[in-house]
């Protein structure tokens, strides 16, 4: 696994919109850039990270803008503006050879899985997951984003169960903070785990199932022996959808060598059919150690997750940590 090296004072940030433009948030996305200014970084934006639109730009300049971000020798990571819906569209026209010769810091978090998920499975290099780089516009800077400016610096960080969470997104009318005890499930009494953490959003992996940019078994084939721990963050499939997504899964063989899974609370959960969520993880993963309603994903707080790196994994009585070794 190839760990691109850590950010310090003074290094420049590519910041391009491989999903979404932000111009629809400025005001928010301003904010964010203030906080990562504040830290001493330098930003380079694309040109299409301002525009008004759920796709900034083509899929053709998104790739070409993403790329020739990596073909900058001046910068040290790229993050993605934002979220969306149509990432997917621009891997054909990524150039990946460039990724690969230039393996930086490549952070990104929900429509952005299909990248950052591809360039870690397929071509070995580390990339961040949990925050885009207009995530940080809150005042103050919630603790579990500070802990994901300490990440990209190379601290060492042990991110654990949180207090309480926000049941509500935060651009709800009714959105109440941080207003609910957080309690991690499992259908295990306590699990102890180490493994390649490699997930994201699952809303956007199932859609690369069986593609060019997927490479799941020939990825757990390289790290064979050391296991896997998948984490998914779930936006808004129902339980049923959930549950076939499982399935389709572990028919692809994306379980084999899996030590854990870790499954994040769901932002807008639905059923079509009354099954929960805890079925669906029951019927699809019940040889597996699953944690679930974890800190991970769309609902506040989430961990920043270091897809390619060695995880070691605690779960007892509702309670849990994570922490990584990128050795």
């Amino acid at each position: 696994m190839i760990y691109p090296e850590f950010l310090k004072k003074g290094d420049l940030i590519g910041v391009c919109a491989p999903s979404a433009g932000v111009g629809h948030k400025l005001d928010q996305y301003d904010a964010s850039i203030e906080v990562l200014r504040n830290e001493g970084y330098r930003i380079l934006e694309t040109a299409h990270v301002r525009v008004d639109d759920p796709r900034g730009g083509t899929a053709e300049e998104r790739g070409e803008e993403l790329s020739s971000l990596f073909e900058n020798p001046d910068v040290n990571a790229v993050f993605c503006a934002a979220g969306g819906d149509f990432l997917s569209e621009i891997l054909p026209h990524v150039r990946w050879k460039s990724l690969k010769r230039n393996p930086i810091w490549l952070a990104g978090s929900s429509d952005p899985t299909s990248l950052l998920f591809t360039y870690t499975v397929k071509y070995d290099v580390a990339t961040l997951y949990g925050f885009n780089a207009g995530s940080f516009d809150e005042t103050p800077v919630p603790d579990h984003l500070k802990n994901a400016l300490k990440i990209v610096r190379g601290r060492h960080v042990v991110q654990r169960t949180s207090e309480l969470f926000a049941s509500k997104p935060g651009f709800a009318d009714d959105y109440a903070g941080f207003d609910t005890p957080t309690e991690w499930k499992s259908n295990r009494e306590k699990i102890t785990a180490s493994g390649r953490c490699i997930g994201g959003c699952i809303d956007v992996l199932k859609d690369l199932i069986g593609t060019p940019y997927e490479c799941v078994s020939s990825f757990i084939r390289r790290y064979h022996g050391e296991g896997m721990i998948w984490y998914f963050d779930n936006f808004s499939m129902s339980a049923e959808n959930f549950y076939r997504t499982l399935l389709q899964m572990r028919y692809a063989g994306w379980f084999a060598d899996t030590r854990a899974v870790l499954i994040g609370r769901v932002l807008f959960p639905s059923s079509e059919t009354g099954m929960s969520y805890e079925e669906a993880i029951h019927r699809a993963l019940s040889d597996i150690p699953v944690i679930f309603d974890a800190d991970v994903g769309h609902t506040n707080p989430s961990f920043t997750m270091i897809n390619g790196a060695m995880m070691d994994l605690s779960y007892k009585n509702g309670k849990g940590r994570i922490s990584f070794r990128c050795e």
